[in-house]
């Protein structure tokens, strides 16, 4: 039992980096027209705001230093200094004033939640007992659905007005105040864009609590216990074993793959929802916020139940379940329409659904149970860093199918479903048999004794 509790312990300090993660992410899309009627940017601007971000090649970047390090060094390693370069990146998000700025910021962001996300997620794994391994994983899911609520909710109270007086959210008159610290008699745009200026110094300041917690975790046993096992050898030479092993490269088409076709949905909506609720849908930049805000509650729901019956259900039919709603979601947004306010709650409630039971809770699971310590985060970096990369570049491309205005909705709409059904397929058909299994023991059952 204090076992169990020093785990759960240890995994709520952990996940503090999803709450990071997924924050910076939708404090980016919350105020993602503020930026760009401030700054003047155009789509292909938000692309690449987008493209860099903590949703797509920033993380990817930091995944893959990230992955190695934690191997190399150790879990701790990455939590000692990793959140002192998110509250960097942050800060520069605060204070931008051009678009060059803006960019580094998102960038500098994202390679620091790249960096924590595979000691993360391999942390959680190693320090869980056999019991509860999938419920510590959903606990820290729970966290990335925490941490968008709570931005939303805060965008929304402090959203500026878009029709006149009495449209703007009711803390919007703490940014006035704010703001005249720093520009008196501030107006406009450069008023407005106050509201997400102050989201993202809420991000900072959770950043410096995680970094303060996280600082003080013990290293994880499983990585003492396999350096004191390992002989020594370069970084090189453990990289070339990795490649040259069947076993790992079968596991990681599969997991990239399941990952990979999932994520270049997830990814648009994270970062564009809000926009194409506004565009598409034609809502206002609150209401678009407080829709989210309810798809977020829900995902937190869901997660929550997800969490307690993981370690003790089928997990090959829960990941059916869960992707179903995705698919489900976007067939009828086209069927109903994404301008109808029915076919926007249908899509929202569904898509906060598939959330809860989401194919990267999967992922964060079997990645961490199906490869040795030796390796274990450095493979996650490097899916990570395949997987938000090629993001990036989806991103890039989908501002260009959807529009100025969300002329081509109907078209990208098309292109999620062929995704979402490639990754119901590969997941459903993949999936592995490790529940109630301890990661020693399924590492012997993968590879031997030889690893």
């Amino acid at each position: 039992m204090k076992k169990q509790r020093s785990s759960l312990k240890s995994t709520i300090a952990v996940s503090l980096t999803n709450y990071l993660d997924a924050g910076a992410i939708v404090a980016g899309a919350s105020g993602l027209t503020l930026w760009k009627d401030y700054l003047g940017l155009t789509e292909g601007h938000l692309g690449w705001l987008n493209a860099i971000s903590a949703n797509c090649l920033g993380a990817a970047i930091g995944a893959i230093i990230g992955g190695f390090l934690a191997d190399k060094y150790g879990r701790k390693a990455i939590y000692t200094y990793n959140m002192l370069i998110y509250m960097f990146g942050v800060a520069l998000i605060m204070c931008s004033f051009n678009f060059p700025m803006l960019l580094m910021g998102f960038l500098v962001t994202g390679i620091s939640v790249g960096v924590g996300v595979p000691a993360s997620w391999t942390y959680i794994s190693e320090s869980s007992e056999v019991s509860n391994r999938g419920r510590n994983i959903g606990i820290s899911q729970m966290a990335w659905g925490i941490g968008p609520t709570i931005i939303l909710i805060l965008g929304t109270l402090l959203a500026p007005p878009t029709g006149g007086i009495g449209t703007e959210g009711l803390l919007f008159g703490w940014v006035q105040g704010i703001a005249n610290l720093f520009h008196t008699g501030i107006s406009g745009s450069a008023l407005n864009v106050f509201s997400s200026r102050i989201v993202f110094a809420s991000l900072f300041i959770v950043a410096f609590i995680a970094w303060l917690l996280q600082r003080r975790l013990d290293e994880s046993k499983e990585w003492e216990t396999m350096k004191e096992k390992s002989t020594q050898t370069t970084q090189s030479s453990s990289l070339s074993s990795f490649f040259s092993n069947k076993i790992n490269i079968r596991t990681m088409l599969f997991l990239a793959g399941m990952y990979l076709t999932w994520n270049l949905v997830s990814s648009v909506m994270g970062f564009f929802q809000q926009h194409i609720y506004e565009t598409a849908g034609g809502l206002s930049n609150e209401y678009a916020n407080m829709l989210s805000v309810g798809q977020w509650i829900i995902i937190i729901a869901t997660t929550f139940v997800y969490s307690m019956i993981i370690d003790k259900v089928n997990q090959r039919w829960l990941y059916f379940l869960g992707v179903s709603f995705a698919v489900t979601a976007w067939l009828l947004i086209i069927t109903i329409g994404i301008n109808s306010i029915a076919g926007l709650l249908i899509f929202t409630l569904l898509w906060g659904l598939q959330g809860g039971i989401s194919v990267q809770s999967f992922y964060a699971l079997w990645a961490s149970e199906l490869f040795p310590a030796k390796y274990r985060a450095a493979a996650q970096g490097i899916m990570f860093f395949i997987v938000r990369g090629l993001s990036a570049a989806w991103g890039l491309g989908f501002v260009y199918i959807y529009g100025e205005n969300g002329e081509g909705f109907t078209i990208a709409a098309y292109i999620m479903i062929a995704l979402l059904v490639t990754s119901l397929l590969i997941g459903t058909l993949g999936a592995p048999n490790t529940r109630g299994k301890s990661l020693e023991e399924i590492t012997r059952e993968r590879y031997g004794d030889d690893v």
